[in-house]
């Protein structure tokens, strides 16, 4: 990977494009919300001061991104933690090196902030998956994750 011809930055809004395309390689199965939704998140999004949705381009190409969330908190000195989520690279791309640098991006972005940590779930249970995240300077083991989904529709 050449690093003069890599960017990571901030989506901006004419983006969406780009991070839906991008979205088809995070999940092989996606719950579809309509356009006016979609948009309606996109500009939440882009509006919130501590959300940050990076976009890592190579050669101008969107390949990676993920989504940083900077969290209040009343503990820790009340200082704020980080939430990583939806962590992609376009299939094409994998393996050389552009999800390490985002994440990276992502962890000097949180510490810029001031947060005490940075958590990231994962649901792929593929090894590699695992050691770009340790690559990039999230441990294993430290605390267990746990996830509630709401109930189906029809109640309890």
């Amino acid at each position: 990977m050449e690093r003069d011809t890599l960017l990571v930055r901030e989506a901006a809004e004419n983006d969406l494009d780009a991070v839906l395309f991008l979205y088809t390689h995070l999940h092989d199965a996606d719950e579809k919300a309509d356009g006016r939704a979609l948009e309606r998140a996109w500009l939440e999004i882009l509006a919130d001061p501590r959300t940050h949705l990076f976009l890592l381009e190579y050669g101008s190409v969107p390949v990676s991104s993920c989504v940083l969330h900077i969290l209040q908190n009343l503990t820790r000195g009340a200082r704020p933690y980080g939430l990583v989520e939806n962590v992609v690279t376009h299939r094409e791309y994998r393996n050389r090196g552009f999800g390490t640098a985002l994440l990276t991006h992502a962890l000097e972005c949180a510490w810029r902030e001031d947060c005490y940590k940075v958590m990231l779930l994962s649901g792929r249970r593929e090894q590699n998956v695992f050691r770009l995240y340790e690559k990039a300077g999230f441990v294993r083991g430290v605390k267990e994750g746990l996830i509630a989904y709401p109930p189906p529709p029809g109640g309890l």
